[in-house]
């Protein structure tokens, strides 16, 4: 990855990115088959692969991280037939390391941001290593020593009601004893053991019911049946990992957190260990890996977590996960097949993606049958042809990859691939910019699967999540003509006759449809920007333009004036940290097409955008004051200094301009420092800013 250009590593995050996009309807029907319904039709490696190349770029190139990614998912909408519960502190994922490496760079992360570690690198590391069980996340609320609540992880916000099906589990402390925190949230997995799992299937058989895919599946469908009767008689399990709220601290370690729990009587896994160091780390992985075999239940990997509390708190989240955890998974599985067609699919940005058709295999219990081929370059680097054996390896977020092919089985007649130079969907050139990897359809707005693609987009989860209006009911609406823009999607109660005679439809569900529509006619400022669709302007980034701008009009104008090299409003754009001169010819591209401004005014009368909300900080003396650092701090790194401003509130920028508030000054400040001083800026040592934000807490 890191002989890689940054144009072509960006160009390479845009490929996997837009790969991603063309397939979101997809990937919402697995999000959905494997947390709503227990029925996967996918396997968990497949939810690992793509994100860890996106994650090796990330890390290669920081500056270039997109945001738009299922990896930075987690989860799905909770079931309709359970009550919804919003978590107190959401229940997030854990990012991925698929080797030593990726385990040894997390580490790395860790010293990096935590100062004291990087100077020292003798001070330990300890970090508690669990097994990562394979099963259905949970949370028990007890308020006053007695379980009041059970929820599943939903979709990391809000989850569903199971408390009347959790408390059916035998080993469940229904009242803890005397001493507990009067708030005390804790979290964990269920599971069912393997030879419980032959059992409930032989039975199923019997009765003549479709048995179980796999323990996971056979754990979560016991958990969430509506006839807690049901969940009563299944043979379920759990451990406790972790806290969520809790209204008094009850240790200063995460190892002291789990003996605290183990000793209130909740199941902790007795194989989790503390490491003292990476070593031993190391050593713990390779011993499971050996063993796995021979548990009772199903892991996947190895979830490992920074031991302090303290160090947890200020290494904080990232995005979808925390900087203190990290699941390091166990081996992807390969298969060998044949590739039956090499199709070319467009993203919503033109991206041109190449995917192989594959003879269906089954690869660790799942039967794969596309792989992909990511980019022009790699299927010539692999001489990838139809026809040819090749080897899949379970690694892909959506689909397998295609690892190498079998040169000795490739047919005498086989002939290599030629990368189309024209759409498949409307014809148009398809082009590669100098420094990139990817080829682009020129179509634009005549081309049918960019038009697609980017109206899947604009309904998706993240953005106006439209309950009821699907992928394939957005193509055959558009296929007849009843939306051709996103506003059209608020103008459908017009045409609520005519769907309801379409044939799959009914007054109900056309009913159901405009009154789903009618309710998300109110959205926030971020969730609007991200459902535009503007090529590398993800959920992050869309929630820093929100921030930055206030309003739509505000961001409208701007963006509009920033397209004047050199003016004020292009360099507030650039300054903002985090947004580079690739994301802003983007934005301002997007804005500098009338049909696009047209759009926003359409949109702007059928919708209630709501300005963005600055969260609640208190008294903070620094809320939205825009702050740059520069220099090497003493007491924290860069990273965290960053965290902890936006924390309080402040807006962090990567220059110093007129609008900059503060300018806070570590050794060897250089040009930063004097441009403050040019511009009558406040600068501040490390040491006042940290009294300022000791007035914060």
């Amino acid at each position: 990855m890191t002989d890689l250009t940054p144009l072509e590593a960006r160009a390479e995050i845009e490929t996997l990115t837009a790969e991603i996009e063309t397939l979101t309807a997809k990937i919402k029907a697995h999000d959905d088959a494997y947390y709503q319904n227990d029925a996967p039709t996918i396997s968990d490696g497949d939810y690992d692969g793509l994100r860890h190349r996106l994650l090796a770029l990330e890390a290669a190139f920081p500056d270039l991280v997109r945001d738009d990614s299922p990896s930075r998912r987690v989860g799905a909408a909770p079931q309709s037939g359970f009550g919804k519960v919003t978590h107190a502190v959401p229940m997030l994922s854990l990012g991925n390391a698929f080797g030593e490496d990726d385990f040894r760079e997390f580490v790395d992360g860790v010293r990096r941001f935590l100062k004291e570690l990087a100077d020292d690198p003798t001070i330990p590391l300890e970090m508690v290593a669990e097994p990562k069980i394979d099963g259905l996340s949970i949370s028990l609320r007890y308020e006053k020593g007695v379980l009041v609540q059970g929820a599943t992880r939903g979709d990391g916000a809000t989850g569903e009601d199971v408390t009347a099906n959790i408390r059916s589990l035998k080993e469940l402390p229904q009242k803890l004893a005397a001493g507990v925190p009067d708030v005390l949230e804790v979290r964990g997995e269920v599971y069912m053991a393997k030879h419980d799992f032959m059992a409930l299937n032989q039975r199923q058989e019997k009765d003549g019911k479709k048995p179980f895919a796999n323990p996971r599946n056979a754990a979560a469908g016991s958990l969430r049946q509506l006839d807690t009767a049901v969940t009563a008689v299944r043979p379920l399990s759990f451990f406790i990992y972790a806290l969520g709220e809790v209204s008094d601290a009850i240790a200063d370690t995460h190892w002291g957190v789990i003996e605290k729990l183990k000793g209130w009587g909740f199941p902790v896994n007795p194989l989790a260990e503390l490491c003292a160091d990476t070593q031993s780390a190391l050593a713990f992985y390779e011993r499971l890996n050996e063993t796995r075999a021979g548990l009772a239940y199903d892991i996947d990997g190895i979830v490992y977590k920074v031991n302090r509390s303290d160090w947890q708190a200020r290494l904080g989240f990232v995005s979808r996960a925390p900087r203190w955890a990290i699941a390091r998974k166990f081996p992807a599985e390969k298969a060998m097949t044949v590739v039956n067609d090499i199709i070319i699919q467009v993203g919503r940005t033109g991206t041109l993606t190449p995917v192989a058709r594959l003879e269906p295999v089954t690869v660790g219990g799942v039967v794969v049958s596309n792989a992909t081929l990511h980019n022009e370059d790699e299927i010539a680097r692999k001489d990838v042809r139809v026809g040819d054996w090749v080897i899949v390896q379970r690694a892909g977020d959506v689909i397998p990859q295609v690892l190498e092919v079998q040169l000795g089985k490739r047919p005498k007649n086989s002939k290599p691939y030629k990368f189309p130079d024209t759409c498949p969907d409307c014809g148009s050139h398809a082009v590669r910019e100098e420094g990139e990897v990817a080829k682009r359809c020129t179509g634009g707005l005549v081309c049918p699967a960019q038009a697609l693609e980017r109206m899947k987009h604009f309904v998706s989860r993240e953005t106006f999540d439209i309950e009821g209006l699907g992928g394939k009911h957005i193509e055959a609406f558009m296929a007849d003509g009843l939306i051709k823009t996103p506003a059209d999607i608020f103008r459908l109660s017009e045409h609520e006759t005519a769907i309801a005679g379409r044939d799959g439809w009914g007054d109900k569900s056309a009913r159901n449809l405009i009154e789903s529509i009618n309710e998300r006619r109110t959205i926030s400022l971020d969730r609007f920007i991200f459902s535009l669709g503007i090529r590398q302007v993800g959920q992050a980034t869309a929630k820093l333009l929100a921030r930055q701008y206030g309003s739509l009009r505000a961001w409208r104008d701007a963006m509009i004036a920033a397209k004047i090299h050199g003016s004020e409003a292009f360099a507030d754009l650039t300054n903002i940290d985090g947004i580079g001169p690739s994301m802003a010819k983007d934005l301002i591209a997007f804005f500098d097409e009338s049909h696009n401004l047209e759009a926003l005014g359409d949109l702007q009368s059928q919708l209630d955008i709501h300005d963005f909300i600055a969260p609640d900080v208190g008294a903070s003396p620094v809320a939205g004051k825009t702050v740059v650092f520069t220099g090497s701090l003493e007491t924290m790194s860069r990273g965290e200094a960053k965290v902890r401003a936006e924390a309080m509130g402040a807006k962090v920028a990567g220059s110093v301009s007129k609008k900059t508030d503060y300018v806070v000054v570590g050794s060897d400040a250089g040009s930063k420092a004097r441009r403050a001083a040019e511009l009558g800026v406040t600068v501040l040592t490390e040491q006042q800013w940290l009294e300022i934000a000791a007035k914060a807490d």
